[in-house]
């Protein structure tokens, strides 16, 4: 009886899960892809951003019927598994999935490297950067070794405050927006093409990719039936809202000329305006706590992916190992991100970010098209989130490949090395067998 109470008292209530949902979407995505996407899209910035949002919220019904017949803390790596066997393809797209990650890692580090010298400048040049971002990933990966516990409470901490403070400006943003002459950017007129909309939002996709941490949490979510499809679908509608009026807002409070200077930290700029100096530091906290929690938590993920991975035989059994008291995949996924972070800049980053996840979508889509009558959903809509990620993934490679040559070539490499790797690596098993 005790042990059924105590099991009991561990599920995951219907806000929790919609808490993980949200908190890895709002996670530092928004604030270290903001002023990029509005680089891209000018004025239409919020279209895009609802594009973006449209192609998660059709993924997330593959991920709801997949979630409710395989809850797995593997999550996506066990849907992938599940659609395609322990296969070459499927270990090339689990291993992108963990590249993926720190790729993510990357992205929340550059934005930290980016808000903290407007706190605090240390040398008053670039190296200010590197230092931050740096010192961030090197604190958060000391806190969990220390304690998973410590990641858990930092990150439910910050979910809390980063909403109270993005809802607070957006509702003091909007009363701000009457009158102001920034306004009329929004028109149609400041649009950018339909098909530059469709890249801006591919772009800043990754902004969107942390519902599927879900799919790690269904086996412990309460009444699964009944709140894993909410779980899903209340996150991923709740930040489709937020990202497009914060995108209106921004662009109604700053001249183009201003969220240029201030693209890496445009989300603070936008906040002086209507709150001066108090309004800009208070963002910049945000992001930073955001950032700094997203890290946490992304850490563990990462380290947990390489872990399933090669649990399931798809990556060397050495990754179960432990080093010190976590799995060695996370030194592993640390250490990668330093070095991608301090090498690469951010429109390369985001880029290699949504073409991965956008491929890794489409897997699962597809997964959920192929299985739609064991997982017991719609046909359709699997399909129709199948052809969006791949066209989405088409245009963005297409488009970028003009303006961000590397970042595409980095992008395409980073997916052939996951298979060449797993190619490699199964062909090195089958000899010794």
């Amino acid at each position: 009886m005790k042990e059924t109470q105590n099991n009991k008292n561990s599920k995951i209530k219907l806000k929790d899960a919609i808490s993980i949902g949200i908190g890895g979407m709002v996670g530092g995505g928004i604030f270290a892809v903001l002023g990029l996407a509005v680089s891209l899209s000018k004025g239409g910035t919020p279209l895009a951003f609802l594009f973006a949002g449209i192609i998660a919220l059709v993924t997330s019904y593959s991920y709801v019927n997949l979630s409710k017949k395989y809850p797995d803390r593997g999550g996506t790596v066990r849907f992938v598994n599940e659609g395609f066997g322990k296969t070459i393809f499927s270990g090339g797209i689990n291993n992108l999935l963990w590249i993926s990650y720190i790729i993510m890692l990357s992205l929340y580090a550059s934005a930290f490297g980016s808000y903290a010298p407007n706190l605090f400048k240390l040398t008053g040049n670039g190296i200010d950067f590197h230092i931050y971002a740096s010192a961030i990933v090197i604190i958060a990966t000391a806190i969990n070794y220390y304690s998973i516990k410590i990641v858990g409470k930092i990150e439910s901490f910050a979910v809390i405050i980063k909403l109270i403070i993005l809802i607070s400006f957006v509702i003091i943003g909007i009363y701000g927006l009457f009158g102001n002459p920034n306004l009329s950017q929004l028109s149609v007129s400041s649009w950018e093409a339909p098909l530059n909309l469709l890249t801006g939002g591919m772009v800043i996709f990754v902004a969107y990719e942390g519902f599927e941490l879900i799919a790690n949490a269904a086996p412990d979510i309460e009444n699964p039936e009944i709140n894993i499809p909410k779980a899903y679908y209340y996150s991923v509608i709740f930040v489709i809202i937020l990202y497009v009026v914060i995108a209106a807002v921004t662009i109604g409070s700053l001249p183009f000329k201003e969220i240029a200077s201030a693209q890496d930290y445009v989300l603070a700029e936008a906040a002086k305006p209507m709150l001066g100096k108090i309004g800009f530091t208070i963002i910049t906290v945000a992001a930073l706590l955001s950032t700094f929690s997203a890290i946490n938590a992304s850490l563990y993920g990462g380290s947990r992916v390489s872990y399933e991975i090669a649990e399931d035989d798809e990556l060397p059994h050495q990754l179960t190992g432990q080093l010190w008291n976590q799995p060695i995949g996370l030194f592993i996924t640390a250490a990668t991100t330093l070095i991608v972070t301090n090498l690469l800049n951010l429109k390369t980053i985001s880029t290699a970010g949504s073409v991965g996840f956008l491929l890794i979508f489409a897997v699962v889509n597809y997964t959920g098209f192929k299985l739609s009558s064991e997982i017991k959903g719609n046909k359709v809509i699997p399909f129709i989130g199948f052809i969006l990620c791949s066209a989405a993934l088409l245009v963005l490679i297409v488009q970028q490949y003009t303006s961000n040559k590397s970042g595409v070539i980095i992008a395409l490499s980073i997916i052939a090395i996951c298979f060449i790797i797993e190619l490699i690596y199964k062909k090195v098993k089958m000899k010794k067998k």
